[in-house]
């Protein structure tokens, strides 16, 4: 098995000992992007829908590092620190998703990376 790190300066750099992508074939694993500002490395300031966007920001420039788009995602989990913004998050997913969507999981969990509101990763099919 051959993997393809994907690194994109466009996107936050990890902050842990993984990568911002891995390609397997043509699978592209996206790690979880959190909504870091890419260039300060800090949390943008914000509801959760800014949040939100600065997430699938920094998913669309991974996802273009590696050749696809948000388009050729095939699964996508959101982690979500309140239920409670499952339809605000909803709203924003679907200005960087178009029909037909990927399949997807939300997840309701007690706290994630930096006390980040939101936190996505996906798997992209190229």
């Amino acid at each position: 098995m051959q993997k393809t790190i994907i690194e994109s300066k466009n996107a936050p750099a990890a902050i842990g000992p993984y990568s911002q992508a891995v390609k397997v074939g043509d699978l592209v694993f996206l790690s979880g992007q959190i909504p870091l500002d890419p260039v300060t490395m800090t949390m943008v300031e914000g509801d959760i829908v800014a949040q939100a966007h600065q997430v699938f920001k920094n998913l669309v420039a991974v996802a273009e590092a590696a050749g696809g788009s948000l388009d050729n995602c095939v699964k996508v989990h959101v982690f979500l620190t309140d239920l409670g913004n499952f339809a605000k998050v909803n709203e924003v997913m679907q200005q960087y998703f178009n029909a037909p969507y990927p399949a997807r999981a939300a997840i309701g969990v007690a706290a994630l990376p930096r006390g980040a509101g939101v936190e996505v990763d996906a798997i992209m099919a190229l």
